[in-house]
């Protein structure tokens, strides 16, 4: 698991094109924000547990500060932010497994937690912030096109020998309902497996955490959760809420790059699994986000849309083309050459399992 932080590219911020609706490789600084609503009368231990985890933050690579606030209005809602030199040092830390046992004494004193991230635009002068950034400081010179979808996905592996059991399991089941809320609708569900490794991605229109929670509660998709756990290779108990809680953790597998050629035109939707080597996988993703950004440029590319996942070394490429197939590398030689070198293994594409959409996305 890598535990530290690797730096972001060097790479002079770029014009941000309008094509991008999602990318954490602006090399702009982010600002973290956490909700947290403590038990009644837990204040103190929060208080407590939040100092012992801040001092060994403050040793993270890339963390720049952070502030807690108490609710002036509510004692029991707080707020955490945070400010890191840009979003892959964050995201290598909160994705690591070193995270995952730096926060379990929150647990026992937090009821419910809301984390947003932001790349930082602008900032107002004043006497604490200067007119203009620091030197060195790049702030993201224009602000995305979003197309208010929201892309996560979900990762785990089953025991060898149990993948065909588990396909057929997976892939015959009831979908859930689509409609969360007013707000909220699940719009599509693509799933793929590469040996014993499965990758389940999700989009989302609206509020991601409202979703996740909606499906997690939908008897068929209860079922089909209990039917898998005596195949998979991390235990889990999802009557036991920190069990489950822990293993949707390690599970999630973040959108670091999302990139749109053509909104209009339908194609065939491929994913390919890349393995990294040790403490290459954000590296690796960058390097496929500006291989994904230079075809979505290109009118003749296959590539109609392309989100690259990852979290550690696994880094996952979700790609709507044209025809049935895409490579796997870049097209330049040099590009391609520093790709391999960052790969433990071959890049290979994934078989897909199913892919639903919702009748009215």
């Amino acid at each position: 698991m890598t535990t530290t932080s690797e730096r972001p590219s060097e790479t002079p911020a770029r014009e941000v094109s309008r094509r991008v609706s999602q990318s954490v490789f602006d090399g702009s600084p982010l600002r973290v924000v956490l909700l947290v609503d403590v038990y009644d009368g837990a204040q103190q231990q929060f208080l407590e547990a939040y100092e012992q985890l801040c001092s060994q933050v403050t040793q993270v690579p890339g963390h720049v500060s952070d502030q807690l606030c108490q609710s002036i209005e509510n004692p029991s809602q707080w707020l955490i932010t945070s400010e890191w030199e840009s979003a892959p040092p964050f995201l290598t830390w909160v994705n690591s497994e070193e995270h995952v046992h730096m926060v379990e004494p929150l647990h026992s004193c937090v009821r419910d937690t809301r984390s947003l991230r932001f790349h930082i635009v602008r900032e107002t002068g004043g006497p604490a912030v200067p007119a203009e950034p620091a030197a060195g400081r790049r702030l993201q010179a224009h602000p995305r096109i979003g197309d208010g979808v929201i892309r996560h996905a979900l990762t785990f592996t089953v025991k060898p020998g149990t993948e065909e059991k588990v396909a057929a399991i997976l892939a015959d089941y009831a979908s859930p309902k689509a409609r969360v809320d007013d707000t909220t609708q699940l719009m599509r569900t693509s799933l793929f497996m590469q040996g014993n490794r499965v990758v389940r991605a999700i989009e989302v229109r609206g509020d991601l955490l409202a979703a996740l929670r909606h499906v997690a509660r939908q008897p068929e998709v209860r079922a089909v959760e209990e039917a898998i756990n005596p195949y998979l290779e991390q235990d889990r108990d999802l009557d036991d809420q920190e069990s489950a809680r822990m293993f949707f953790t390690r599970a999630a597998l973040p959108a670091v790059h999302h990139v749109v050629a053509d909104e209009q035109a339908e194609g065939n939707r491929l994913a390919l699994f890349y393995p990294a080597r040790a403490g290459q996988g954000m590296r690796l993703a960058e390097l496929l986000s500006q291989h994904d950004q230079t075809a979505a440029d290109d009118p003749a590319s296959a590539v109609l849309r392309s989100t690259v996942f990852q979290r550690d070394d696994v880094v996952v490429r979700l790609v709507d083309v044209r025809g049935n197939s895409v490579d796997a590398l870049p097209a330049d030689a040099a590009a391609a050459a520093e790709l391999r070198t960052l790969l433990a293994g071959d890049a290979a594409r994934m078989d897909l399992v199913t892919d639903r959409r919702a009748s009215d996305a």
